[in-house]
């Protein structure tokens, strides 16, 4: 539940600041107007694999600043604490963002790559759910980029060649409003219990969604099913649609605070958002992890390969993986990809992990093959499961 974002797989976004949402830098094609040294700079930047290749981090800012915008997309301000992340680069740089479609998918990313090549209204940096990412990885979509921090990104979580790496993720959780709902529900099995008849959303349809995804996932774990095997997820709302609980409302923030969906399950750290943001409004929000179907992944970052600002692009890649930018999703309760070695070397802020949705034990993650063959799975089934 959030401004409505769906992405698939991985564990995600973004807001409204000194960036105009709705329209990407406007719509028209590139009109080729660099030329001389600022064209020079532009191809320079949109070969360069690391910051060394544009002669160290100062060369990039540089490179960023003249080029003066960023356009990103498919990220709500609600997101991971998106809305802050954006604001501080933008006026820490004096680059413009331009945020557009901020409720979109990981497909619509993906699909305005391949459509907007060449035009100044392209996205120049993706955050996608793993399916995504590797798919796009697959399909040559994007450039080659380490950040500075690269080495210290966990393997198994990054593209050997910096096509994408993971950036922040989280727990799947149930949140629940406690003021409509008398005793809330702590595990899957919980869901099905006929006090929560129609009660109980996603946020997004999980054939589109990361989190709704994650959501399927992690109940296929409750019920028997493992990382090689998600259908046991399906048969779990199948079952919840068949008792009359399974709520196919889209849950976002006005869906629960007018109790149109008081339980929702969602990533934790959007949960958790969720309970600062609802406390002013009347809206007791509790958050549960639960312990039968513990479900944790990761959302990833890439650069567009033809991106309009190749160096902003670049540098707000470096930004994410700082000790700034990740203390910053931390702040959103996401779980930042280098924050094992952020508490190794005291550099995350130990105020902000100790506000972490509680979780024993350490989280696995399902391989790329895995991920593949689950959304084949739903893909063909999530229909079937809860329709009639």
């Amino acid at each position: 539940m959030q401004s409505s974002r769906t992405r698939i797989v991985g564990l995600a976004a973004v807001l409204t600041v000194a960036t105009s949402l709705g329209a990407a830098c406007g719509s028209a094609p590139a009109t080729g107007a660099q030329t001389g040294a600022s064209a020079s700079a532009a191809n320079s930047a949109a070969t360069a694999t690391s910051a060394a290749d544009l002669g160290g981090l100062d060369k990039l800012v540089e490179a960023a600043k003249k080029e003066g915008q960023l356009n990103v997309i498919t990220l709500p301000p609600d997101w991971a604490n998106y809305g802050e992340i954006i604001k501080t680069f933008g006026e820490k740089y004096g680059i413009k963002v331009n945020s557009e479609n901020p409720d979109g998918s990981s497909a619509d990313e993906i699909n305005a790559v391949k459509t907007r090549k060449g035009q100044d209204r392209a996205p120049d940096v993706l955050d996608l759910g793993t399916a995504f990412a590797l798919s796009g990885a697959k399909e040559g979509l994007f450039a080659p980029y380490k950040v500075q921090s690269f080495d210290k990104i966990p393997e198994g979580q990054k593209d050997a060649q910096g096509n994408w790496y993971n950036d922040y993720g989280g727990y799947v959780s149930i949140g629940c409003d406690a003021k409509r709902i008398p005793a809330c529900p702590q595990t899957f099995a919980d869901l099905l219990k006929p006090e929560y008849k129609g009660k109980v959303a996603m946020n997004g349809n999980p054939t589109k969604s990361g989190s709704a995804f994650a959501g399927v996932f992690a109940a296929a774990l409750a019920n028997g099913g493992s990382f090689d095997d998600i259908q046991p997820g399906l048969d779990f709302f199948k079952k919840l649609k068949a008792a009359g609980n399974y709520n196919p409302v889209e849950s976002t923030p006005a869906t629960v605070q007018n109790g149109e969906t008081p339980i929702s399950i969602d990533w934790d750290y959007l949960n958790s958002g969720y309970t600062d943001q609802f406390a002013a409004k009347g809206v007791d929000w509790k958050v549960t992890v639960p312990a039968d179907g513990k479900y944790a992944n990761f959302y990833a970052q890439a650069i567009n390969k033809w991106a309009p600002h190749p160096a902003a692009a670049r540098l707000w890649e470096e930004f994410l993986y700082s000790t700034e930018g990740q203390n910053l999703w931390l702040k959103g309760y996401a779980r930042p990809v280098l924050l094992p070695s952020m508490q190794s070397d005291g550099s995350a802020d130990a105020a902000l992990v100790a506000k972490l949705p509680k979780v024993e034990g350490t989280p696995q993650f399902p391989t790329d093959a895995q991920v593949t063959k689950a959304k084949e799975v739903l893909a063909a089934g999530w229909g079937a499961a809860v329709s009639g």
